[in-house]
């Protein structure tokens, strides 16, 4: 059984530093594989500036291009909105359960409010987190610090954000080096967030 992790996000757009922490999780931890399952709408987040499903689906797809063991899902896309990750997991072992044993990929600060997730036990119970460390205010809820569930992973800190690189880029900073050549080419010729 392949061991899975899903790194869950609007990736709008994607950015080297989601695929750093992606790579580093498929290549030093016991994940085989990292799908990238890109989100249509967070109960967390407004979609005002969201780009159009296929548009973010086809940047993280030429993203991860020379990466055989990181994948684009579009599992979200076809889910009841507003999409909660115990749907998409319950979904997804429907679907793949035989194939594939499936995991979280989250960010500290994320492991920091997951106790206000609809269903975080029985996500808790049943699948394992992979926690990649973040620099954020906050202190964590003291279930998870020794949680058998709970994968601790060192991986590079990554302060990039999609948002800074929507935001710069409008006001016509060069954020090239901070997307993956192939991202950047796409942005570009589609003229997004201008």
């Amino acid at each position: 059984m392949k061991k899975v992790g899903l790194y869950f996000g609007t990736f709008n757009p994607i950015h080297i530093g989601h695929l750093a922490i992606a790579n580093h999780m498929v290549e030093f931890s016991d994940l085989d594989e990292v799908w990238f399952v890109i989100t249509p709408q967070s109960p967390f987040k407004t979609k005002q500036s969201l780009l159009d499903n296929h548009h973010r689906y086809q940047m993280v797809f030429e993203a991860v291009q020379d990466y055989p063991k990181l994948k684009p899902s579009k599992i979200e896309f076809d889910l009841p909105q507003p999409n909660y990750t115990i749907n998409t997991l319950l979904h997804l072992e429907e679907q793949y359960g035989e194939e594939y044993g499936f995991s979280l990929i989250m960010g500290e600060d994320n492991l920091k409010s997951f106790h206000k997730w609809r269903n975080y036990e029985a996500i808790l119970e049943h699948y394992a987190i992979y926690v990649y460390p973040r620099i954020s205010k906050g202190k964590m809820e003291s279930q998870f610090d020794d949680h058998s569930k709970v994968v601790k992973v060192d991986a590079p800190i990554m302060e990039i954000s999609s948002t800074f690189i929507r935001r710069e880029h409008k006001k016509g900073k060069n954020v090239k080096p901070l997307l993956p050549a192939s991202v950047w080419k796409y942005m570009d010729e589609m003229n997004f967030y201008r």
